[in-house]
């Protein structure tokens, strides 16, 4: 018996000091930055929008660049509202985004296969109006050339049927009338997040960026005023 409570006490010692590390590791990475890179010719805006948790990419419906409607149809949303000028993307677990609309949902199991890479990935697109910029929310300038490399990265993060379109998933888990929800590649996991996902795509168009984050204050400290 003496042997069994030693060894629990070691493995819960030793859960405790990886759980430790990763957390520190997590932070000290979250406020150490990338190096933004400089243009003088920033013209388009793009955001950067919590909810207090995940971190979406919010960028304009429409450019000469792309048109995002075309990719990600106002028809697959409930509202169907041609009107909207912003949409925002958000990468993560499957099960997460349909199975758990508040916190008071989340099972164990969800939770286990989304921090062990167990399961699979979705985008949740959700088109706006407008947005309120606040400490929530922060606005970025890019220019051309940089918003075609954040396009290639948000549509390569994207699974495509056999015709080459977004994978639309039907349910009845949306959050509003403007959003919908589309198969992705890669997994979820302890160290490839939303929000570490949101930073790589900040990463993609030069802009400032944590030089690892999991949490959304991480890239939000990145942008404080």
């Amino acid at each position: 018996m003496k042997k069994l409570l030693k060894i629990a006490g070691y493995t819960l010692l030793t859960f405790f000091l990886l759980m430790g590390g990763y957390l520190l590791s997590a932070y000290i990475l979250s406020r150490m930055s990338t190096n933004r890179e400089v243009v003088n010719d920033a013209d388009i805006t793009i955001y950067i929008l919590t909810n207090g948790v995940h971190t979406d990419l919010v960028v304009p419906v429409r450019t000469a660049q792309i048109d995002w409607s075309t990719r990600v149809p106002f028809r697959n949303t409930v509202a169907n509202d041609a009107t909207a000028t912003l949409l925002a993307f958000g990468w993560g677990d499957k099960g997460f985004y349909l199975e758990t609309p508040t916190w008071n949902d989340l099972k164990a199991s969800t939770a286990f296969k989304a921090a062990f890479n167990l399961s699979t990935s979705a985008i949740h697109a959700t088109y706006y109006h407008r947005l309120m910029e606040n400490e929530n929310c922060r606005p970025i300038m890019i220019n051309k050339a940089q918003y075609a490399r954040l396009i290639a990265y948000i549509n390569n993060s994207f699974q495509t049927g056999t015709d080459g379109q977004l994978v639309h998933i039907v349910t009845n888990a949306n959050y509003d009338n403007n959003d919908a929800f589309y198969e992705a590649k890669g997994s979820y996991n302890l160290f490839h997040t939303c929000n570490t996902w949101a930073n790589s795509g900040l990463k993609s168009c030069g802009q400032k960026a944590c030089r690892w984050t999991i949490f959304d204050t991480g890239i939000f400290y990145q942008y404080r005023k």
